[in-house]
Parts: structure tokens; sequence; C-alpha cells
């Protein structure tokens, strides 16, 4: 048998080490179900899935029940695969930057000695967003997922997911540390979106950022109560100043700030000019040999565009998005709760400067 099986099933031992005497054994026959393909033969079917895989009747009975009776918790399985893979010791957080940190959490997983954590202008990335499981052929599925490939939303089963960024060879790697199913009594993905960053806010350490995709509204964050974010905007994202503009002397005084358009965009072939901005910065990544210089356009102290001047504030940021990575290609916005993230990752820095954390937040915003 190949040396590589061995390694897997030694980390799944390990995995489930914690679970009841058991309950072990059927996840155990579970997991090298999922691993081994079948469930993709049985077209989702449990029984059939662990049948072909050889187990006895009683024993594909077991795992079965392991499934639906057993005492074991996702969350646990987490927080032990994170262990694993802090142990391991070939795991490092994801990063464009060139500041280097030892991280300080209580987690076995950034134990010193065991994990160097690379950060962006003090940060690190806890990335969250929807997964969805897709189920074309189930009839009348309540719940649907977009789907980039097809254009549309499809019939799926989505699934809220938190994971910490990073790269293990030079290959990037998520490790989950949070999973949250829907509950039959919600309406939309909206409510599941929402529970999602509630839970992923409470469980961010204070060294941690949250970064989001478009798919999650700046009001679902702040509605959340969520501290520190990094989120990707529409292309047509506007917002307004958090002050009222000059009162002209003529009709109703203003209620709401000037409006403010990161980008331009065309309205029925008429070209909207974007705002101009309130400062431009570039700075420069990559290395000495290979540097990459980034601009952005920043706009600071915004609202939301339906709010009025005293609401919380926000930066948003528009950059040139032509980095040979995975860059926004739309403006970004940044909260945070004591205002500690701007603060950090904002100032000038010069053209050969690698350091520092206008580096750092140049690749935060990547993800």
């Amino acid at each position: 048998m190949s040396s590589l099986v061995y390694r897997i099933n030694s980390i799944v031992s390990r995995l489930l080490a914690s679970v009841p005497v058991g309950t072990n054994l059927g996840l155990l026959y579970l997991l090298w179900m999922l691993l081994s393909g079948r469930l993709l033969q049985s077209r989702g079917a449990l029984i059939p899935g662990l049948a072909d895989m050889g187990l006895s009747d009683d024993a594909v009975r077991r795992s079965w029940a392991a499934l639906c009776y057993g005492k074991w918790q996702t969350s646990d399985l987490l927080s032990d695969y994170q262990q694993i893979v802090g142990e391991e010791g070939r795991w490092q957080a994801h990063r464009y930057g060139s500041r280097c940190c030892t991280a300080t959490s209580s987690s076995t997983m950034w134990e010193e000695g065991r994990w160097q954590a690379h950060r962006y202008g003090g940060y690190r990335v806890l990335a969250c967003d929807l997964v969805g499981f897709f189920r074309p052929r189930l009839k009348e599925c309540p719940t649907k997922h977009y789907l980039s490939a097809a254009g549309k939303a499809l019939p799926a089963i989505p699934w809220g997911m938190g994971a910490r960024i990073g790269s293990v060879g030079g290959q990037r790697l998520a490790v989950p540390c949070l999973l949250v199913r829907s509950e039959p009594t919600d309406a939309g993905e909206e409510d599941l979106q929402v529970r999602l960053l509630k839970q992923t806010n409470a469980q961010m350490a204070g060294d941690e950022l949250i970064v989001c995709d478009r798919g999650f509204p700046l009001k679902q964050l702040q509605e959340a109560a969520v501290r520190r974010y990094v989120v990707r905007a529409p292309l047509n994202f506007t917002a307004r100043r958090a002050y009222l503009p000059e009162y002209k002397g003529q009709g109703r005084p203003p209620e709401f700030g000037e409006s403010v358009r990161p980008l331009s965009r065309k309205d029925k072939g008429k070209t909207i000019e974007a705002t101009l901005p309130d400062r431009t910065e570039t700075w420069q990544i990559g290395s000495a040999e290979q540097p990459l210089i980034v601009w952005a356009h920043f706009f600071d102290n915004l609202v939301r565009s339906d709010q009025k001047p005293g609401a919380a504030t926000f930066p948003s940021e528009a950059g040139n998005g032509d980095l040979p990575l995975r860059t926004h290609k739309g403006p970004a916005f940044r909260g945070s709760s004591a205002s500690e993230l701007a603060a950090s990752a904002l100032g000038p820095r010069p053209a050969g400067d690698l350091s520092g954390p206008l580096a750092d937040r140049g690749a935060a915003l990547d993800g």
C-alpha cells in the first residue's frame, strides 16, 4: 500500500482522536468514503457509498449511525484540524508584504516556535464566504446559490465558511475554522450571511481582520457589528460624504452628504465620471528584483449612500488592479470599530521600501 495512504490515515486518525470510541471508527469510514470519491459515484447516497468500500452490513449501519446520532461537533473537529496543521510546521499565513511577526494567540496553532505569522498592517486575514453544494436534480430544492460558470443561481444547499488563508510550499491553502449551515427558518442567503458574519466576528482574534467578497454588502457588516473588515465593493459602488455640503442660500437645506463614486461608469450610453479622490498613494510590493508598483485613489470619511452625516464612517479605495495576482477590480472599503486598521495601514512609503504597513495593506486588499 502507498505510503501516502498511511500518511492520510494517520492524519485522519489524529483528527478523530477526541471523538468517543465507536463513533470515531464510524466517522473514519465516512471520511475515507469522501476522500475516495465514492460519494460522487453514489450521487450523495451514504449507505451505497459505504457499502462500495467493501464494509460489512453491520459496519455500514454503525457508520451511518455515527453520523446521525454520534456525540461529536463539527466545531471540535475544525479546532483539532487547525491544531494538526499548526503542529506540522509547514503552513504560513498568506501574504505579499514583507513584515513578519511571531503570533502570540493562545491557540496551539499559533504557539511560538511552530508557526510564523506574516501580517498585513499588523493583521492576519480571516476570510468568510458562502459555499454551495449544488443539487441540480433535487426536486423542489428550497435554496439556490449563484454559480459563475452558469451565470445564474442554481439549486444548492448553501453553507457559510470561515477560513484562515495561508500557503504550504507556495500553494495557497485555506484552513477552515468555522462552518455555518442554513436553518429551515432562513428566508434566503442573507440570513445565513448575517449569522456567518456574527460567528466569524466572535471567533476573530485581536490580530485578525475579516475579508469578504462583494456578496456581503457594507450594511450587513455594520449591522453585524464586525470589528475589522476589508470588503470588495461592486463596480457601481457609491457612498456619501460624512458632512453636509455648504448651503447655497436657496431651496431646502441639504440633509445628505455629497455623493461619491470611486469608479466611472456608463448609464444609457452616457459616461458618469468618477469623483475626484481625496488623495492618491503609490507603493511598491514584491521583491527588489521584481518590484510591483501599485496605486490607489482614497476617499475618506464616507457613510453609506442611504445614511446621513453622523452615521458610522469608513474609508474606500480604488486601485489599478494590474497585479499579476487575483486582485479586486473595483473599489474596496475598510472598517474598524476603533479605526486602528486605518491608522496602521495608511502613510506614504519611499518607492524602494518594500516593508511596512503600506506593502502589507496592498496585499490585504487581495485577500
